[in-house]
């Protein structure tokens, strides 16, 4: 009997051919990097020119205790501060709310203020450093913390730089931290695409994010797909705005995971861009060299890691490092060793960051543009990454768009049955992870970060004192002024810095907000 050849896929489970050549690519070619449509790089030099920027995705317990992180993590040659907030932040609730209880600077720093914003940049140059937050649904009302310590700093807006997340469709599709219903929040989302074009140049007001479409269980064709055509929507609203294209275009940015198949994912940053180059130019009439240029920022995949011998994390994570640079990323974190268990600790995130600097100055990747060019297997997979996304692209459109397919639960349901099959995969052991259900061993103890109930005790009694302190008519007439604006068709952002500066609280805000706009539950489609 003739036994059946062992068929290779990539982790998505696409087909994988015994061997590569010209024959698999017809009549193919690419352009330099730095050339329309960017797929080799969105730089003539790439890292010749300037290394990627190295951030290392970090908040915990309170804003003091952040700020010290983030002192150490500086002072360790990172070149970037990227914030992560603890879930009640993320929801729009203050540390002293009912359903914040046991929650407080658990995933993230608190934040319920703008004093504490002013704690967490603590003796940090807002006009030096880079910062990208992590924020979504009250995107706009961190980002209006922000802007007022860089005021409080003398930093002129003109010269901040940094990235909000800002994604709201994502959460809507993956990651459920959402607060206000699909179009409010697109409201939101647009005021800040149009504050931002008109008064801070320099800063990213929207990064959209692929990521957390890849952590909720996506392939990596759908990761890029939905990715994509969320920010195709955000230009589709900021045009309705009545904005020019090539006014905000510039400043849109992208977030995307860096998985464990080494050349798929290389193939998938290489595919964004070519993409997002033709949408911008085509779809939507962009002029500007900048407007058709992707940018993107990716993490390694927390995914991916294990508790099961956490030391090979730090395995994983060098390779998905190097498919991130080799990708042509703009900025990069990676994931630390023991996230599988708990928030990183600082030898932890150490080492994590040192990964990154072996790659920068160590490795030579950075010595030539998309050095993998011209494989015929990373072409080949490059161009099926495209069609598998314009094939995505297509059905969305018929749709009516993102906001349509969201309501219909499409990409919920694609995202659902692809992690599905994938979990199924790795039970039959048809997908191997090292640790889990193959080469298994005793674990390794290591040392982890605890968060202890002290920092929503000391959050609680700040929010109190500040609270007695301030002037709580001021903050009445700045909320009052807010809900009208919110009825209303004004950009909002003015009236949320009018309440940040009066140190009106986030859950004050949010529940402005909610007034006006009620509250989002998800239907089941799944």
């Amino acid at each position: 009997m003739a036994v059946a050849e062992k068929q290779f896929t990539t982790i998505s489970g696409a087909p994988i051919a015994p061997l590569y050549g010209p024959e698999q690519l017809g009549d193919f070619d690419v352009a330099a990097p730095g050339e329309f449509p960017y797929t080799r790089g969105i730089h003539e030099t790439m890292y010749r020119g300037r290394l990627w920027t190295m951030r290392q995705f970090s908040g915990f317990a309170t804003p003091e205790e952040t700020n010290r992180r983030y002192h150490y993590l500086l002072q360790q040659g990172q070149t970037g501060v990227s914030v992560a907030f603890d879930l009640p932040t993320l929801m729009g609730y203050d540390a002293d709310h009912a359903l914040a209880e046991g929650e407080v600077g658990k995933c993230g720093a608190a934040i319920s203020s703008l004093e504490d914003m002013e704690i967490l940049f603590r003796g940090i140059p807002l006009g030096d450093v880079t910062v990208s937050m992590t924020i979504n649904s009250p995107a706009a009302v961190l980002w209006a913390m922000y802007l007022a310590v860089a005021e409080q700093q003398g930093v002129d807006w003109q010269l901040v730089s940094g990235t909000l997340q800002n994604d709201i469709l994502k959460e809507y599709i993956a990651q459920k931290e959402y607060i206000f219903p699909p179009r409010p929040s697109m409201r939101l989302v647009t005021d800040t695409i149009e504050f931002g074009a008109r008064h801070t140049p320099r800063f990213n007001p929207i990064s959209i994010s692929g990521y957390h479409i890849r952590e909720a269980g996506s392939t990596a064709v759908q990761e890029l797909a939905f990715t994509l055509r969320d920010g195709m929507e955000y230009v589709e609203w900021a045009l309705e705005r009545g904005m020019q294209v090539d006014e905000f275009a510039p400043r849109l940015s992208f977030f995307f995971n860096a998985h464990s198949d080494f050349f798929e994912e290389i193939a998938k940053y290489r595919a964004a861009r070519k993409l997002w180059a033709y949408a911008m130019r085509d779809r939507f009439g962009a002029k500007e060299e900048r407007s058709l240029k992707l940018r993107f920022h990716s993490q390694t995949a927390g995914c991916s890691l294990t508790w099961q011998q956490p030391y090979n994390n730090v395995v994983r994570t060098a390779i998905q490092a190097l498919a991130a640079v080799l990708g042509g990323t703009q900025s990069l974190h990676t994931n630390s060793l023991d996230e599988a268990y708990a928030l990183p600790s600082e030898q932890a995130v150490t080492i994590a960051l040192r990964t990154q600097q072996i790659l920068g100055y160590e490795s030579g990747v950075a010595n030539t543009p998309d050095p993998l060019g011209g494989s015929y297997f990373v072409e080949r997979l490059t161009l099926d990454m495209e069609q598998g996304a314009g094939d995505y692209f297509r059905r969305i459109d018929e749709m009516g768009g993102m906001i349509a397919a969201i309501e219909k639960g499409f990409p919920q349901s694609e995202i659902a049955n692809a992690s599905y099959q994938y979990q199924r995969a790795v039970e039959a052991k048809e997908k191997l992870v090292v640790g889990v259900n193959a080469f298994q061993s005793e674990d390794q103890p290591i040392e982890l970060l605890q968060i202890d109930q002290a920092a929503e005790e000391h959050q609680v009694k700040k929010l109190a004192a500040l609270r007695a302190r301030r002037d709580n008519g001021r903050v009445g007439k700045a909320l009052d002024a807010l809900r009208r604006a919110a009825e209303g068709t004004e950009n909002t952002m003015p009236f949320i810095l009018d309440a940040v500066r009066a140190y009106a609280t986030l859950g004050e805000i949010c529940d402005a907000l909610r007034e006006v706009f009620g509250s989002y539950q998800e239907t089941a489609h799944v």
